[in-house]
């Protein structure tokens, strides 16, 4: 795997398409807090919002149409384009995913499914976050940037706050390469998510290598199937510095992120209202950022590095004295808990 990963960070990405023409347009983000809901079901109330007119008033809803499936309900952002993210939140190894997302009437869809280790669909509560941005970032400052490949490496979706035009290129099975010019630095700095795509079986996608210059970040993205063996899905990334994960930077003024890779890289480790984040090893781990908890707010976490693992939440984010506790928690391939690298983004609607 290692030496499949060498070799891709080699290959020339194929020519694309002029990136989309701010940021974001249209989001939405929510915790599922019942596995089983009933049919239009309100999530909590305080770990949800929108871009929409009066979310307070006009809640995000979710229905469940199968064991693990369910289809979370965004109000009036329906429209082209965007990503979406997906975050698992139990103890159990059960991870989640995206099936697809699109407009239905004036809202946007989005379809998760959830899965035990081994493939068979499970209930489970989850985050999921929906975010749509084109043109140059208002305020300026910081980078954002995301895409939605197709398996083959197609883009589906793309935008990049510095005018310039993503890529994806696909190597072996389960195995891309994501090139995202024009934003970041010559070192680590800010933070990535990414969430598998799939409608027709368990995926799991993490990011296996991160290789920054001062011309743009390249990301490998592995891609694994229930057997653990590597597979060929759809996914979605975003990169942000400096910026919440959906893209926006003051508003909102609470937000934060965190990578931990063996340590806590200086330029991956960001609080927004100048907090010093801690990180404290275990199993599950427990990010604190602190000064930044301000509900309605959400999490979303990635596992890192080259092997088939993944990483979730262990339990919903508390909020005590103004700080986040996160909570991520890691799995080896046979779905025991481990402690393990993994990228982690907190952000408050306001």
């Amino acid at each position: 795997m290692l030496a499949l990963l060498a070799a891709l960070l080699a290959v020339a990405v194929p020519a694309a398409a002029p990136a989309h023409a701010a940021v974001p347009d249209r989001w939405g983000f929510a915790y599922l807090d019942n596995p089983t809901p009933p049919p239009s079901y309100v999530p909590d109330t305080t770990r949800q919002w929108g871009s929409w007119a009066s979310p307070a008033a006009n809640p995000m809803k979710v229905d469940q149409v199968g064991l693990g499936a369910y289809v979370v309900h965004f109000p009036l952002i329906g429209g082209p384009g965007g990503i979406a993210h997906v975050t698992a939140v139990n103890r159990t190894g059960t991870s989640c995913q995206v099936q697809g997302w699109g407009t239905v009437g004036t809202g946007l869809d989005v379809k998760v499914a959830c899965y035990q280790p081994a493939g068979t669909p499970d209930n489970s509560p989850f985050t999921v976050l929906f975010t749509s941005s084109t043109g140059t970032p208002a305020p300026p400052g910081g980078d954002y940037g995301y895409l939605y490949s197709t398996a083959s490496g197609a883009l589906v979706t793309q935008y990049n706050s510095s005018g310039g035009a993503n890529l994806s290129s696909h190597g072996s099975t389960g195995i891309w390469k994501a090139w995202l010019p024009g934003l970041g630095s010559s070192t680590e700095l800010g933070n990535v998510e990414v969430t598998a795509v799939d409608p027709s079986q368990g995926a799991r996608c993490k990011v296996a290598t991160w290789a920054p210059a001062a011309t743009g970040q390249t990301f490998v993205v592995a891609c694994f199937d229930a057997g653990n063996l590597p597979y060929d899905t759809r996914w979605t990334l975003s990169y942000s510095v400096k910026r919440a994960v959906h893209g926006p930077a003051f508003p909102p003024k609470s937000f934060g992120y965190l990578w931990f890779n063996g340590g806590v890289p200086a330029g991956t480790n960001f609080n927004s209202v100048g907090g010093v984040n801690t990180f404290a090893a275990g199993v599950p781990a427990t990010v604190a950022l602190p000064g930044v908890a301000v509900p309605s707010d959400t999490a979303q976490v990635t596992a890192y590095g080259s092997g088939p693992g993944w990483c979730q939440l262990a339990l919903p984010w508390s909020r005590v004295s103004g700080t986040v506790k996160l909570n991520p928690l890691c799995f080896n391939p046979g779905g025991a808990p481990v402690s393990a690298p993994f990228l982690t983004a907190y952000t408050s609607a306001f």
